[in-house]
């Protein structure tokens, strides 16, 4: 019985990486090894801008050195090679330029002592690496596609900078998105719902204007808006409608909308003749009156809503403008994301993501009335860059730099 639990002991230690008695340092000999084949390849597309210190451990495998290249290469993991400094001065210059641009960079707290914690309680280095690592099925196929064309002198070299830009972008993603989640890869005009890695759906988008640019950023999934009204930002109201409305006073009967203190329906209802419309013509800042236009089949948002609340008051919805999902680049909206097949989405999200029955959200739908409803199972939304893509056939989809990303994101090495 002794020999089977000293057997046992031995085999879990094996396992964990723990083999052979620590250096001053804390490096077992079994870790180094490991460590060294990881670098080797470069497995997780990390080594970045330590190239000069990776010499410097292959050629004596110091212990000291070794460990701060650890610590650089989970860092690198865990917040990309991108030089953010030089890319936040590019937003910087988008931004005086009057481009609607925004950019999130979801990075981790990597702790120097930490990971030496861990690696002197003889933790492998895989185990160590793991929480950095990131979940995205996009960041493997990537990796794997770059480690495959990097040596094949017909692959162009803009292409491999493109292939390792997104692998950064994806460490750069927000991380534990467990395994089921929306994407939004706007360079691509696609939004996808992966279930465990798989694609369950697929559409076509219309994505935010070079000059009103859909933001890069993560929030889960919340509830649904059947018949939404659309309650037109202070934004759009000082720069498209009251210049409208100036110039034709039939404009708000036209478009189907109302005047109300509020974004509420049932707040205090206003005539154009009751307010100062000419004060509130271009520029920026808080409009004291709201336009609304009202739920109906003709409503600019069409007949379903997505929301995932967020600063940016972006949402994925219906749209009339069907015809422009013919068009190959799809850069029209005001950010918000219009779906190519409302219906498809609201089926399977409303199936699999809320406890409403089908017979209740037809029933609210066809009713023309402002119905919500609630999701129930976590649904991450990420809309991401991605001008690099393995598709469902494995395909490496190569897409335009729509937004200029691509130019203004620099490779730190």
């Amino acid at each position: 019985m002794k020999i089977k639990i000293v057997l046992a002991t031995v085999f879990a230690m094996v396992l964990s990486g723990c083999v052979g008695t620590p250096d001053a340092e804390g490096w077992r000999s079994s870790q180094k090894a490991e460590f060294l084949e990881i670098l080797k390849t470069d497995k997780y597309a990390s080594i970045c801008n330590q190239q000069a210190l990776y010499a410097k451990v292959k050629e004596n495998e110091s212990s000291k050195l070794m460990s701060k290249l650890l610590i650089s290469y989970t860092n690198n993991l865990a917040n990309g090679c991108i030089d953010l400094k030089s890319f936040e001065a590019f937003q910087k210059e988008k931004k005086e330029k009057k481009i609607a641009t925004y950019y999130e960079t979801y990075l981790q707290d990597v702790k120097a002592s930490d990971i030496m914690m861990k690696l002197k309680a003889g933790r492998s280095i895989e185990q160590i690496l793991k929480p950095y690592v990131p979940e995205y099925d996009q960041f493997s196929a990537l990796t794997k596609r770059y480690t495959l064309l990097k040596d094949d002198p017909s692959t162009s070299k803009r292409t491999l900078r493109k292939i390792r830009l997104n692998i950064e972008r994806v460490k750069l993603m927000k991380p534990g998105l467990g395994g089921n989640y929306a994407l939004v890869n706007i360079p691509e005009f696609i939004v996808r719902i992966i279930e465990n890695n798989e694609t369950a759906v697929a559409m076509a988008v219309v994505v935010g204007q070079t000059k009103l640019q859909t933001p890069i950023f993560s929030e889960n999934l919340s509830y649904i808006t059947l018949n939404p009204q659309w309650s037109v930002p202070d934004s759009i109201a000082r720069n498209e409608v009251i210049p409208d409305l100036l110039k034709n006073p039939n404009y708000l009967t036209e478009k189907r909308m109302v005047m109300r203190e509020s974004y509420d329906l049932k707040s205090k209802e206003l005539t154009p003749e009751s307010v100062d419309l000419e004060a509130y013509v271009g520029g920026k800042g808080h409009v004291p009156f709201k336009f609304i236009e009202v739920p109906s089949k003709k409503n600019g948002l069409g007949r379903v809503k997505f929301i995932f609340p967020n600063k940016h008051s972006v949402y994925m919805h219906d749209t009339q403008s069907k015809y422009l999902f013919k068009r190959k680049v799809r850069t029209y909206s005001h950010g918000c994301v219009r779906l190519e097949k409302p219906i498809v989405m609201l089926e399977y999200i409303s199936k699999n993501y809320t406890s409403t029955s089908p017979e209740q959200i037809k029933e609210e739908y066809d009713s023309l009335k402002t119905h919500y409803v609630k999701i129930t199972k976590r649904l991450p939304v990420h809309t991401a860059y991605l001008t690099t893509y393995v598709d469902e056939c494995g395909q490496l989809l190569v897409l335009n730099d729509i937004y200029g990303f691509d130019k203004s994101q620099k490779l730190n090495f």
